[in-house]
């Protein structure tokens, strides 16, 4: 059964799940929804816990052999897997099959992982675990969602704030949740349970963007100037290398490249985007730029890009990051 975050409680307190698979990549939500299915399992006499993760030696058949073992305390138990890179592999899919075919009555297998893409969630053991368990995505979030947030943290610690002084706030964490909750920590122990000015916030909370070459395509992708200056000169302050920031733009506009000649070529557009990892919402911005940039404008692109590494690696005078910056603002043209 597939939940939404915020459904997980209820839903705790209704029945515990023998499987739940949380994936995504917002750390705080996972942790902290990891963190409740725990405790409910605590609370039902899931008294062990064993973890299990997939980055330091794991066998996938340690997992079969932990939910067949009895403890010899007698207690019910928690099988943690942790698959930070969400690939599962042949292996990891026909162990959770099995697992999910024969559901061990003293075990609750808790998986989080890295998101998942449209694909993995077609393969037939997500099926098994959605049909049998709890399955959750959790994203970043932004506008709206991330403005709601925030106010229910404050309000969890008796902190409130107008509309004004959570825009602010949202702006300086923007999307950082692990950030806004220590920040939104901070400001209760400041002034206590109280009504937030915008003074208090600016004063108190410090600028936690989170910057990294992704955001930066997003905002080329827009075409969004004033994101553009804002990411690139987090990049910059961060001490992100020129050539990491160049890989990604340069790959951006291969991509582009590839895809509108392969549609040119009478391709379908799903099989164009699909053979090129271009999933959900990153279609429509994809499908705007191919619109917007021609064949020449990406070659010009490729082009100044090549300055830009020639420059990053001395072998040509310049700011680097002035180059890299005309780069991505040709992207917006």
């Amino acid at each position: 059964m597939r939940a939404k975050p915020e459904q997980l409680n209820t839903s705790l307190q209704k029945t515990l799940g023998a499987v739940y698979l949380i994936s995504g990549d917002e750390p705080l939500q996972i942790v902290e929804l990891s963190d409740s299915i725990r405790q409910a399992a605590k609370q039902a006499g899931f008294l062990e816990r064993e973890i299990f993760s997939t980055d330091t030696g794991f066998e996938w058949s340690e997992i079969t052999t932990s939910a067949r073992s009895i403890s010899i305390f007698g207690d019910k138990k928690v099988i943690d897997l942790r698959v930070p890179t969400a690939n599962f592999g042949n292996e990891g899919g026909k162990t959770l099959i099995s697992h999910c075919e024969k559901l061990p009555t003293d075990t609750v297998l808790l998986i989080t992982c890295g998101k998942l893409n449209a694909a993995a969630m077609k393969t037939k053991w997500f099926e098994a675990v959605d049909k049998v368990g709890v399955t959750i995505q959790v994203k970043p979030l932004e506008g709206e969602e991330l403005i709601q947030w925030l106010q229910n943290r404050l309000q969890q610690r008796g902190l409130n704030a107008d509309r004004a002084g959570l825009l602010l706030l949202a702006e300086r964490v923007e999307g950082n949740l692990l950030a806004a909750a220590q920040e939104i920590e901070k400001l209760y122990v400041l002034y206590g349970a109280s009504l937030l000015t915008q003074a208090q916030i600016f004063d108190v909370v410090a600028d936690s963007s989170r910057y990294d070459v992704f955001k930066l395509i997003d905002a080329i992708g827009t075409a969004n100037p004033n994101r553009i200056f804002k990411v690139l000169a987090g990049l910059r302050n961060e001490g992100v290398a020129p050539p990491v920031v160049l890989w990604a733009l340069m790959r951006e506009a291969r991509t582009l490249s590839k895809v509108k000649i392969e549609l040119a070529e009478g391709k379908s557009k799903d099989s164009v985007f699909r053979n090129n990892q271009i999933w959900d919402k990153r279609a429509g911005v994809i499908e705007k730029a191919i619109k917007r940039l021609p064949h020449t404008k990406l070659f010009e692109i490729l082009t100044l890009s090549a300055k830009a590494d020639r420059q990053a690696k001395g072998q040509e005078s310049g700011d680097v990051w002035e180059t890299i910056l005309a780069v991505c603002l040709l992207f917006t043209a």
